[in-house]
């Protein structure tokens, strides 16, 4: 007789449905910790989290994407793999509660969801192949098995002894016992030896993940890099303004911003890191070590990021201290010329070990820029965070178009023959930073007393320099800031008003020009495709 049958004889009561449903938190969570562990010999991005995880960012809308880089921040990859695992949660318990009805239906929908993983994994642009899938076909084999074992314990069933002729009260037709019809002894014992087995599979894929990254660690440790033969100028005394709660003009490691799609970030050990260098018109195709670029002539640059999600006043600039090889330089060893020189490619494709692809225009990082393949920030080897071993780095353009993080592939082509990661997501493919200003003091809605009160902020508008901020108070006319000495052109500029605060709510306005005399725009447009543009306001209210 088939299981579905015996369900259908004997319903399940509440307590029964509850139990399903704790058989299918425990087989997901199988599920989750044998893919874990499968995954360490393979790499651990083909776990079925980060796997659907990175499916999920590549499938999602622009605007969408941008919604959540706005209100989550650093923390929409955290948020992001919250969900998928919320998600996976509400699915495995609703498919214990389905199989205590249907046991082969719901232990084929545990199996379904591991072929979603298994398609999500092999579809990465960085897949290794089928290997890839196998973390979540097992996981999923796992889960399956596992509830449809334990699901077996509570629709199993007594049959009445043969010399009983006809049913008896409180026994369902064909000699099923409705009152005692499950294992109760059996179904504890396997549920808690699942639990504890999966446990413990997880600790231990979860530490042989762990340590795959050792080696990187390592070489990140043991790297001491070389003093640069073209060293960065001393900052001026002037270039940092002592006005409490403004950016600092270096801006921190640990407080840069991070903006990528990398649910895990990628641990890359520089021994055995390798750049390649390819393609339409590179006269001498190359292959490069993290040593052969340690012992080039390296450059150090004061230079400031901004990311095209940063809105108006927004958080995504920072400026730091880079230490790399001019990329330029590194171009035409390989035979490359710009296309005012009359080389065949205007586009520069850049690869990360994590499948991403960003395209620079070759014009802008031959130019004559301080565009490089850093290898150090702040005056240490690259945070993991920020592109450990190397990373792109080009003055004046937004970092969708420059900033390749974990670089390990350049490709030069052209704009017409290939659209790389953002510009498919419908993001432009050319993207130089706009002016912008930003108030970093006072926050909005605060509540300063009356008197005299200490706006100040940033402004920058790389590769033209800022010229002229202005702060206007409410209707009022625009007053010229106090800037803060320049560093280079490539940094921010800090800068302050000292206002005379009357007592009311007042809305306090920014705006800059840039050393051509363009002035920064009103008029608001949003991130996408090529950057916000708009005056940063803030509203106080003076006690």
């Amino acid at each position: 007789m088939r299981d579905e049958e015996k369900d259908q004889r004997v319903r399940p009561g509440l307590p029964r449905l509850a139990l399903g449903a704790l058989s299918g938190a425990l087989a997901g969570f199988a599920a989750l910790a044998v893919a874990e562990l499968v995954a360490a010999p393979v790499r651990q991005q083909s776990s079925p989290v980060i796997a659907v995880g990175g499916a999920s960012i590549d499938a999602t809308p622009a605007p969408v994407k941008d919604w959540a880089i706005r209100h989550f921040g650093t923390n929409d990859k955290l948020v992001l793999q919250l969900g998928i695992l919320g998600v996976l949660a509400v699915s495995a318990v609703a498919l214990g509660v389905l199989t205590v009805r249907f046991r082969r239906v719901g232990a084929a929908g545990v199996l379904l969801s591991g072929v979603i993983g298994a398609a999500a994994a092999v579809s990465r642009p960085n897949s290794t192949g089928i290997a890839d899938a196998l973390p979540s076909i097992g996981g999923a084999a796992t889960g399956a098995l596992l509830l449809y074992v334990l699901v077996g314990r509570l629709t199993a069933v007594r049959r009445s002894p043969a010399s009983v002729p006809e049913p008896v009260p409180g026994e369902a037709p064909g000699g099923l016992t409705a009152s005692a019809g499950w294992d109760r002894r059996g179904f504890v014992l396997a549920a808690a030896s699942a639990a504890a087995a999966s446990a413990a599979v997880g600790a231990v894929g979860r530490s042989l993940n762990a340590s795959h990254g050792q080696d990187a660690i390592a070489s990140r440790n043991a790297l001491v890099l070389p003093a640069p033969g073209s060293p960065a100028q001393p900052v001026p005394k002037r270039a940092a303004l002592r006005v409490p709660g403004i950016s600092p003009f270096v801006t921190p490691n640990k407080d840069f911003y991070r903006v990528d799609t990398a649910l895990v970030v990628p641990e890359v050990d520089a021994r055995t890191w390798r750049l390649r260098v390819h393609g339409k018109g590179v006269r001498r195709p190359a292959t490069y070590s993290f040593d052969d670029l340690l012992h080039r002539e390296l450059i150090e640059r004061d230079i400031t990021l901004t990311c095209v999600s940063n809105e108006v006043g927004g958080p995504y600039a920072g400026n730091a201290r880079w230490t790399g090889v001019r990329l330029a330089g590194l171009l035409t060893e390989c035979g490359v010329e710009s296309p005012s020189q009359g080389g065949r490619a205007d586009q520069l494709v850049a690869r990360s070990v994590d499948g991403m692809t960003i395209g620079s225009p070759v014009e802008d990082v031959m130019d004559g820029r301080d565009a490089m393949l850093a290898l150090g920030m702040n005056g240490e080897p690259l945070p993991f965070e920020h592109g450990f071993p190397v990373r792109m780095v080009v003055p004046g353009l937004y970092g969708f178009v420059s900033a390749c993080k974990w670089i390990e592939d350049i490709e030069l082509t052209t704009f017409d023959s290939y659209d790389p990661y953002w510009v498919k997501r419908g993001w432009a493919r050319r993207a130089p930073i706009k002016t912008e200003s930003r108030i970093d003091t006072p926050k909005p809605f605060a509540r300063p007393k009356a008197g005299t009160v200490m706006v100040a902020g940033v402004a920058w508008a790389q590769r033209r320099g800022i010229d002229k901020v202005e702060v206007r108070i409410d209707d009022g006319p625009w007053q010229e800031a106090h800037l803060a000495a320049e560093d280079t052109r490539d940094t921010w500029r800090q800068w302050s008003l000292p206002w005379q605060a009357t007592k009311g709510g007042h809305t306090l306005t920014v705006r800059a020009t840039d050393r051509t005399g363009g002035v920064q725009t009103g008029r608001r447009t949003r991130t996408i495709p090529d950057g916000a543009s708009g005056w940063h306001s803030v509203v106080v209210t003076v006690d």
